[in-house]
């Protein structure tokens, strides 16, 4: 990956690596929480290699991204992280690209692709579709699937707040060893992120885009209209790959419970060996496959007449 550039981009002043030819076709990714752009370290090479730019953001509230004015509101909606990669485009110049991510950044493309599909040639989602409105997370899950969640109720007291501003590097530890039970992470892959922890924003983000999930805090205004379209589940008709670690230690839904929210070509793929939820740094070669795979999708529906890579036409290959 290329030295940190830094970009005024919407709301931030945003920190990334942009890798392989400027005029080669484009790839976003996107980490998730509580991950940072090493997690593509490894990807961002192989999709150089295969003829694409590859452009790697810290999300708001990472690394050296901070915001451009103090009284922003630091909110961790959905939209919010959906309209700072639109921003990232647009300072960039680039007009179009896959979008790729997982956790917080797989949620993220899935909103890309569903409100932005101009801007979206194909998108790449581990672990499926995640568009979900306060209304949705409003529904109690069975109680093993909530105890996945234990976090999202800690960060709901301020007793949560404090523990996690106080051992914010134990807790990314411990959800990296929970959400990928057979990854055996060393010190130095550790180390590698950890600086990203210590933005000043961090805390900020994280507690409220996981209190807003709940309804327990006010969004920002000006995602109201953004919020309500998701809140409808749009269905994504770009093309399309998702793609599940067999040893996913993070709640994650069946294939079958989201198949019908991709309308365009598609595919899903499960990754044996191991692999949990951060899948790109634990299975490089299989999620950069990916990448190149849904952008041949891509150039494919793109040959085809108008329509056809929609509604009963759609490929499905399991």
């Amino acid at each position: 990956m290329q030295e940190l550039a830094q970009v005024d981009a919407g709301d931030l002043n945003v920190g990334y690596t942009d890798d392989g030819r400027k005029d080669a076709p484009a790839v976003l990714l996107l980490h998730g929480w509580p991950y940072d752009i090493h997690s593509f370290e490894e990807v961002v090479p192989m999709l150089v290699d295969a003829g694409f730019r590859v452009v790697v953001p810290y999300l708001r509230g990472y690394g050296t991204t901070t915001f451009r004015d103090p009284g922003t509101l630091r909110t961790g909606q959905p939209g919010a992280l959906a309209r700072d990669a639109i921003a990232l485009l647009d300072a960039l110049g680039i007009d179009s690209a896959v979008v790729a991510g997982s956790d917080w950044g797989a949620r993220t493309t899935n909103v890309l692709a569903a409100l932005w599909p101009e801007r979206v040639r194909g998108q790449v989602t581990a672990s499926g579709y995640l568009v979900a409105g306060q209304a949705a997370n409003a529904n109690p899950l069975p109680p093993e699937a909530e105890l996945t969640w234990w976090y999202q109720f800690y960060f709901a007291t301020e007793r949560g707040r404090a523990g996690y501003d106080r051992y914010r590097d134990d807790f990314a530890r411990l959800i990296w060893r929970i959400a990928s039970p057979r990854w055996e992470f060393d010190d130095a892959t550790f180390e590698r992120s950890r600086p990203s922890f210590a933005n000043p924003d961090h805390v900020d983000i994280v507690i409220h885009n996981y209190r807003w999930r709940l309804g327990l805090a006010e969004g920002d205004p000006s995602l109201d209209d953004i919020e309500a379209r998701l809140a409808a589940r749009p269905a994504i008709g770009v093309p399309a790959i998702t793609v599940e670690g067999d040893a996913n230690g993070a709640f994650h839904l069946d294939p079958s419970a989201y198949r019908d929210r991709f309308t365009g070509p598609y595919e899903h793929r499960l990754i044996s060996g191991g692999i949990g939820h951060n899948l790109a740094q634990e299975a490089p070669r299989e999620f950069a496959d990916a990448v190149i795979d849904v952008a041949r999708m891509a150039d494919e529906a793109a040959g085809m007449s108008p329509g056809a890579a929609s509604g009963s036409e759609a490929t499905d290959v399991r």
